[in-house]
């Protein structure tokens, strides 16, 4: 039978996506719209027809900024995070419940939002962007699946398990998040993420902002009822 919603914190670890998740906006499209040179979005053209997975897709896209890292930076700090996300994170610091964002984005450009916010250190696993000197950059996913499973920068289900909680709660909204959510034992999902879980048939709750995501938390560690997991789950309490 699947974990019972009031399961001791110290079992869970939330996964949290950043762009679209966290950030109110997508933050690696807001930086190609701002600096980067003609044909990034043919690119993601590619990417949205199946063509290409999006490792290859980001890393042929950043080698088209053309930016200082002091632009960049400045232009990253402008960018917004959900409001109701430091009430998160200080919900699950409440509850001894270790928060990672986990992100098939930019970690420069996340690391610089976050930084505003001012919320202390949470772990970042993302692609790292390189600066190559003057306005060049490269991409590295030092995070990516071996093997070819997975053409994410960042596989969610190897960071979740090197991250190895026994039960992992997913914050996510879209197709890096598709995966992992089919293995994560409670999913808070916006936007293309829900329809995947509908059509997946994945248990999961609808969120709009993470005022939800926090009252939604708030009722497992409650013990409220929750739909059950995706799959068995006894062996990762017991085991």
């Amino acid at each position: 039978m699947p974990p019972a919603p009031s399961s001791p914190p110290s079992l869970w670890q939330a996964i949290v996506d950043f762009d679209g998740t966290i950030s109110r906006e997508d933050t690696t499209d807001r930086v190609l719209e701002r600096f980067a040179a003609p044909g990034w979005e043919a690119i993601e053209a590619e990417w949205h027809a199946g063509l290409i997975g999006s490792r290859a897709c980001m890393a042929r896209q950043v080698d088209l900024l053309r930016v200082s890292p002091d632009a960049l930076d400045t232009f990253a700090a402008t960018l917004e995070i959900d409001r109701g996300f430091p009430e998160f994170v200080r919900l699950c610091g409440r509850h001894a419940i270790p928060l990672t964002i986990v992100s098939d984005g930019l970690d420069r450009t996340i690391r610089t939002v976050m930084a505003r916010a001012g919320l202390g250190p949470i772990p970042v696993v993302a692609n790292e962007l390189r600066w190559m000197g003057g306005d060049r950059w490269r991409l590295l996913s030092p995070h990516a699946a071996t093997g070819g499973a997975c053409a994410s920068g960042t596989c969610k289900c190897r960071v979740a398990a090197q991250l190895a909680r026994p039960l992992n709660l997913l914050v996510g909204d879209g197709r890096s998040d598709f995966c992992i959510a089919g293995e994560a034992d409670l999913v808070f999902a916006k936007a293309s993420l829900v329809a995947h879980c509908v059509q997946a048939g994945i248990p999961h709750h609808p969120i709009a902002d993470f005022a939800d995501a926090s009252a939604h938390l708030e009722a497992v560690l409650a013990g409220a009822t929750l739909p059950a997991a995706p799959r068995q789950r006894e062996d990762k309490i017991n085991g």
